[in-house]
């Protein structure tokens, strides 16, 4: 099986969902999709991407409310980016696990 260098992606395995949360080391987790119900694990993390996307649209209301004040501190800016950063991430990996499924299911569907 070969993989994905950038996702550690089984390429010939298309119904792997990335799941919003890594491993201890660091590598991303994958989930074997089945028809029918979804498993406790899949509703698991549909509620964690639930909070992660919560979060990205606090952590951008903050910046915004950052950037509004012309004296905030390079502290300040610092958080506000670490937090937004920390947010993009997360939406972009709830983007790719998504749009995988999407594309997973053809263009008939």
């Amino acid at each position: 099986m070969s993989y994905d260098r950038d996702r550690d992606r089984p390429l010939s395995d298309a119904s792997l969902r990335l799941l919003p949360w890594e491993s201890p080391e660091g590598k991303p987790c994958y989930l074997r999709g089945d028809e029918g119900d979804p498993g406790r694990l899949a509703l698991i993390a549909d509620r964690a991407e639930e909070d992660q996307l919560r979060l990205g649209a606090n952590a951008l209301a903050h910046a915004e409310r950052v950037l509004g004040v012309p004296t905030a501190g390079p502290l300040t800016l610092r958080v506000a980016l670490q937090r937004s950063a920390t947010s993009l991430s997360d939406i972009l990996r709830i983007a790719d696990s998504r749009g995988a499924r999407l594309a997973d299911q053809g263009p008939d569907r």
